[in-house]
């Protein structure tokens, strides 16, 4: 009975915790802008933890960068735009796939 409890354990944490790190006051009412900034933020890489995207972070400058996007996002931003935007601003490790570049 103790497998059933820590392989649900597992499977929860695997599937819901990472959707905890964005809060509550963090998402937007419009359902098709909030998934836009999510799919943006899936993208973006978290500057403290490096191998998380913003998504699924929980350090502070993740939050503060998933505010951005959402910030942006409500300006009218594209999503081309936003990312564009959080490059200018921390630089190409910022993307967990980083652009390429011909030489």
């Amino acid at each position: 009975m103790r497998w059933v409890f820590w392989g649900a354990l597992a499977i929860w944490l695997l599937t819901v915790a990472p959707a905890l790190a964005v809060l509550p006051d963090e998402v937007l009412p419009d359902p098709a802008m909030e998934a836009r900034a999510r799919a943006i933020s899936h993208e973006l890489r978290c500057m403290v933890c490096q191998n998380q995207s913003i998504d699924d972070s929980s350090a502070d400058l993740a939050r503060d960068l998933r505010v951005l996007v959402r910030d942006r996002l409500k300006a009218g931003d594209s999503d081309e735009q936003v990312i564009d935007y959080v490059v200018s601003r921390y630089g190409e490790l910022v993307l967990l796939k980083p652009r390429r570049r011909l030489s």
